[in-house]
């Protein structure tokens, strides 16, 4: 079982006494998390052990993680420890603040295991979705806890309350209480009997998908691998549109960061982005797919690989993505809501008029833009955005400043009357 683990191996003398109360999400984390995946009961028991360099340029003397599960998932945390000694951790919302038990200086690397266990939901209204089991798929998103900052988890829409910095190395090993095919972030590196261990690079979320009998469809978008795990329906729809979205984007944005594109079939609720891997929930109206993939396969771009706080800059991959997918697959509308602030947190948005404020007239946003400096001008400012962010933390300011250097037009009165907070 997962939680009995080998013991951390400490790294002795890391830490000073004393106190600065003071964390940050400019740290360096990889990750080697084992998890016990129990399909039928349904539970999953994590340890996660972190290696946690402090590259923010000042001390450090706790950490915040994300870990949906405190929310969703009925958490029991199990086991926290620093540099090898247990340390009491406070759960506030989705976040875990774990004391270091001393200061960490800058350069500094310190290793942190945390062991939880969570139970899958079997309803799936509200968020309760992305962690769950239903129509025979178990999913988890956001499950590893993960450096980040505090962001609330309950909103008044669908949107994304994350805030997470890329990982230069995880590792997972599952071992299941059946055979189960499993779609998620990364690459399968072994499978022996119920273990399976899969590794990714340069990532900022691990999220999966599993079945006992999901089939799969494999293909290629020139050198990246596209499989699709699927239980009901065909594959071919979603293999089309993930094939044509990836040769799309690499041509008008830059290369696609990784080997491999999993696309997993999940059992409720909506698309749902994650590096190198994407959710489409079973049940999916045909008509719908096309536009669904695409989206999804769009965050690689604008999410994956070139981050942004999500629950407080919504606009810089929710209407980024929307854009490119609109624009490749010809359907620019208008919204059906009332124009808006481009702006805000994904807490100031209703749930009736989210998607028509930030995606749709975010998108027709840069749309605009596109046709006022012309497509040179704008592609060039959004490559060049996409390259000088790419792994890192970017936002809403970020790509809208990039653009503006890319034409000797001036957009600033233009970005005054809908993105006050940064233009002013």
């Amino acid at each position: 079982a997962a939680s009995g683990a080998a013991s951390l191996p400490a790294a002795a003398g890391v830490l000073r006494a004393g106190a600065v109360d003071r964390t940050s999400v400019s740290l360096t984390a990889s990750y080697d998390v084992r998890a016990t995946l129990r399909f039928d009961v349904p539970s999953i028991s994590v340890v996660a052990d972190l290696s946690v360099q402090n590259t923010s340029g000042g001390p450090i003397d706790y950490l915040e993680l994300n870990l949906a599960p405190a929310r969703i998932g009925r958490m029991r945390l199990d086991q926290a420890k620093v540099d090898g000694d247990p340390v009491t951790v406070t759960v506030i919302d989705q976040t875990l603040r774990v004391p270091l038990g001393g200061v960490l200086a800058d350069g500094g690397t310190v290793p942190v295991r945390i062991g939880y266990t969570g139970w899958f939901n079997t309803s799936t209204g509200g968020s309760d979705w992305m962690f769950a089991k239903a129509n025979g798929v178990v999913q988890g998103y956001r499950w590893i806890p993960w450096i980040s900052k505090p962001r609330a988890f309950d909103r008044p829409n669908f949107g994304d309350p994350y805030v997470t910095p890329v990982s230069p190395s995880v590792k997972v090993t599952f071992t299941t209480d059946r055979t189960l095919r499993i779609a998620s972030t990364g690459r399968r590196t072994s499978t022996s009997g119920l273990v399976q261990v899969f590794e990714a690079s340069n990532v900022r979320d691990f999220n999966f998908t599993a079945a006992p009998d999901y089939r799969t469809s494999t293909g290629y978008a020139g050198d990246t691998r596209i499989v699709v795990y699927f239980r009901t329906g065909s594959a071919s729809t979603i293999m089309t549109a993930a094939r044509d979205a990836i040769s799309r984007f690499e041509s008008l944005v830059g290369r696609y960061p990784y080997p491999d594109f999993i696309i997993g079939q999940s059992g409720a609720g909506y698309g749902l982005e994650s590096p190198g891997h994407i959710w489409i929930p079973s049940g999916t109206a045909t008509s719908s797919l096309r536009y669904l993939v695409t989206h999804e396969t769009a965050h690689q771009w604008f999410y994956a690989t070139v981050g942004n706080d999500q629950a407080s800059e919504p606009y810089a991959d929710e209407a980024a993505a929307d854009f490119l997918t609109r624009f490749a697959l010809d359907l620019r509308r208008s919204s059906n809501c009332s124009t808006s602030r481009l702006d805000l947190s994904i807490y100031r948005y209703s749930g009736a008029c989210y998607y028509e404020i930030v995606y749709i007239q975010g998108g027709n946003f840069l749309d605009d833009l596109r046709q006022r400096i012309g497509g040179i001008a704008f592609w060039a400012g959004l490559r060049d955005y996409y390259a000088t962010w790419r792994f890192k933390l970017g936002g809403t300011e970020q790509l809208l400043r990039t653009l503006d250097e890319h034409t000797p037009q001036d957009l600033e009165p233009t970005y005054r009357t809908r993105f006050a907070r940064y233009f002013f």
